[in-house]
């Protein structure tokens, strides 16, 4: 493995794409630290120590997407979330908006005005969730009720809109940061980008865990870990391969197809797109709830309670069972966007394809349909029984704010890790090496 490593970084080319991402991913990460404009960065650190930081629902994926930024209200506060949730609304749009299918169909060129959408929307979620993540800071909901003193040094309209502003255009340089990523490095930009995100919170999370819980605790905190990721390893490169037949045919004097090959459909098809929908949405009671104070005679109505004595607690067990039928229901409503038998099942027949036994057609649609189905079942159980760690962590515990293995940022963590490494050993082997892996 090392050996493998050192080749790499003795290839010219191969070097220059690996010391660039790097270079990028350092620049992310150091603009995390950077506070924007009139944050009291004192204060920030002062409320930060004293532990009470809201990050529940959707503030808890933008703090763990933004590798902690959120919390320090830095000029990268927002993320990588924005563009993820542009992207998603953007393939969610395919299935209301023909224009967008269309698009996506046309190849190259429809998908690249996709993607410019994809960033028009992206800026414009930065500006509402800036302006929404100052509005929550202001009232001191972000850092909890025992939070001294203000975090903002000035409070004027302009000051705020400067805030809003920088934060938005540190969206705009982290979209752009990660594809440069994407075309001149290695691997996903944006995966990267959120991959070094997670990360770079593993060894603060460990240390606390080492001086609250002891380090027999912490032991046995990596132990849980290490087969958590090999259990994740496992099923994420589990597939269905059903074998697939080519018919030869002549072109001229050629002769094409009469090879067998195989269309590989995964256990987790998904990624972590539901378990992202599925916290969101749980966050909406909540945040509702937040804009319905109490009455003039001080009383709060009992819905409002209601919804925060059971949707706003991770060791609910309320909570844990919507969370979970929720992931299964995105799961399923997510693959079925995704993969389209029908279309599969045409470009199949088109070039002379079918799966032995079945034949072409509304049959090998409705085959695939079925074994979709079928393998979507024990995927999404997964997604939910992985994502329901940190909230088990929370109840048995009480260390869900250091436990570091949580089913979302496993999930990232393998998936990107994995991804990468493939990437680079396609580009050791096309120089006759063996790669990583062997």
């Amino acid at each position: 493995m090392f050996s493998a490593i050192k080749r790499a970084f003795t290839t010219p080319d191969l070097r220059n794409k690996l010391l660039f991402t790097l270079a990028i991913v350092a620049i992310y990460r150091l603009g995390s630290f950077i506070p924007a404009p009139f944050v009291n960065y004192a204060n920030v650190q002062q409320c930060l120590k004293a532990g009470n930081a809201s990050t529940s629902g959707i503030y808890e994926l933008v703090n763990l997407f933004s590798g902690g930024a959120l919390l320090q209200l830095s000029i990268f506060a927002l993320g990588i979330m924005p563009y993820i949730t542009a992207s998603i609304i953007t393939q969610l749009l395919r299935v209301v908006i023909p224009r967008f299918e269309t698009l996506y169909k046309e190849g190259q060129a429809g998908q690249a005005k996709l993607t410019q959408y994809t960033r028009y929307l992206t800026i414009a979620l930065g500006l509402l969730q800036s302006t929404t993540l100052i509005a929550v800071a202001r009232q001191g909901a972000l850092f909890g009720s025992n939070c001294a003193g203000n975090v903002f040094s000035d409070n004027s309209w302009w000051a705020i809109s400067l805030m809003v502003i920088t934060m938005t255009a540190g969206t705009g340089m982290i979209m752009w940061l990660a594809e440069l990523v994407t075309e001149k490095g290695i691997g996903n930009g944006m995966s990267l980008l959120i991959f070094a995100s997670i990360a770079a919170r593993f060894p603060a999370s460990l240390g606390s865990i080492a001086q609250t819980k002891g380090v027999e605790t912490l032991l046995g905190v990596i132990a849980i870990g290490v087969v958590i990721v090999l259990l994740v390893i496992l099923v994420e490169q589990s597939q269905r391969r059903i074998p697939v037949q080519y018919a030869k045919r002549m072109v001229g004097k050629r002769t094409y197809g009469g090879q067998a090959t195989y269309l590989p459909i995964k256990v987790n098809m998904a990624g972590v797109v539901p378990v992202i929908f599925a916290s969101s949405l749980l966050y909406l009671p909540g945040l509702i709830a937040q804009f319905n104070g109490p009455d003039k005679t001080g009383k709060i109505a009992d819905w409002v309670i209601w919804i925060n004595n059971n949707l706003t607690k991770g060791d609910h067990p309320l909570y844990m069972l919507m969370y979970f039928l929720l992931i299964i229901a995105f799961t399923y409503f997510y693959v079925s966007i995704t993969f389209n038998p029908e279309e599969v099942s045409e470009n199949m027949k088109q070039y002379g394809g079918f799966i032995p036994g079945i034949r072409a057609g509304r049959p090998t649609t409705e085959y695939l349909e079925y074994v979709l189905s079928r393998i979507t079942l024990p995927g999404s159980l997964y997604l939910g029984l992985v994502a329901l760690i940190p909230l088990v962590a929370l109840s048995l515990l009480n260390a869900n704010q250091d436990f570091p293995f949580g089913g979302t940022s496993i999930l990232i963590i393998v998936g990107v890790g994995l991804e990468t490494v493939k990437q680079i050993s396609a580009q050791m082997q096309q120089r006759n090496y063996e790669g990583l892996l062997k």
